[in-house]
């Protein structure tokens, strides 16, 4: 089953995302390698910058999503302000279809 991760960033946190984004990239590569990720990347503020993230993961149910979404090295570093994790069904351009 997939679940989104909406992550919204505490204001004026940027230098924590910058100065994690290392780590979470290598955790993002390695749910890719284990074919768990499906997509993800930030959102961007008026200026271009990154404020928050949409993660779209691969897991058996909610409690295995939420535990994916809580080991990101951005949410342990308490980059994020708000993580709502939810049920997605990927209809259009998916690329198994």
């Amino acid at each position: 089953m997939l679940f989104a991760f909406l992550c919204t960033d505490k204001p004026g946190h940027l230098n924590v995302r910058m100065d994690t984004r290392p780590a979470h990239l290598e955790h993002l590569n390695k749910l890719n390698a284990e074919g768990t990720l499906k997509m993800a990347g930030p959102f961007l503020d008026d200026d271009g910058k990154p404020n928050g993230s949409l993660v779209i993961v691969e897991a058996e149910d909610m409690a295995a999503a939420r535990a994916l979404a809580e080991a990101d090295p951005y949410y342990q570093a308490g980059l994020f302000e708000k993580v709502e994790v939810k049920p997605y069904n990927w209809v259009f351009n998916k690329p198994e279809a």
